[in-house]
């Protein structure tokens, strides 16, 4: 089986992405919190954002395609609301990868509990977001 992906709805997850991020790392919101905790001093060039921004622009598509795929996937096994199987599959997702590994690297890494609940957090509203665009627009 070869899961049916709608592919507007993944590029306006992946954009979605990009929103989520801009607002949770703004300074007014997360943003300076995140920068002390992580060590970062803003250059105040433009472009030093340039790449890490490309990257995200990809590495979100990629989550978004990966996750319309297994929430279909899971629609296909399960039956019922594609919307709910859509965000279900998102945060179990979110809890077996993306936090598991987060808590996991930065354990290593010594970064902060306050840190590590931060980026977490961000991924798991993200995700969530992601899953609703692709919940309420299937293939």
């Amino acid at each position: 089986m070869v899961p049916e992906i709608n592919y507007w709805a993944v590029i306006l997850a992946t954009i979605s992405s990009m929103v989520v991020g801009s607002i949770w790392y703004t300074p007014k919101v997360f943003g300076n919190y995140w920068m002390r905790e992580a060590g970062i001093t803003p250059s105040h060039d433009a472009k030093d954002a340039i790449r890490p921004i490309a990257i995200t622009v990809v590495v979100s598509f990629i989550t978004a395609w990966v996750l319309a795929g297994a929430a279909f996937i899971s629609w296909d096994f399960y039956g019922g609301s594609f919307l709910l199987n859509s965000v279900v599959t998102s945060v179990i997702l979110w809890a077996g990868f993306t936090a598991a590994r987060f808590i996991t690297h930065d354990a290593f890494d010594k970064r902060t509990v306050g840190l590590t609940v931060l980026n977490c957090a961000h991924e798991l509203v993200t995700l969530v977001i992601m899953a609703l665009i692709i919940g309420v627009w299937p293939a």
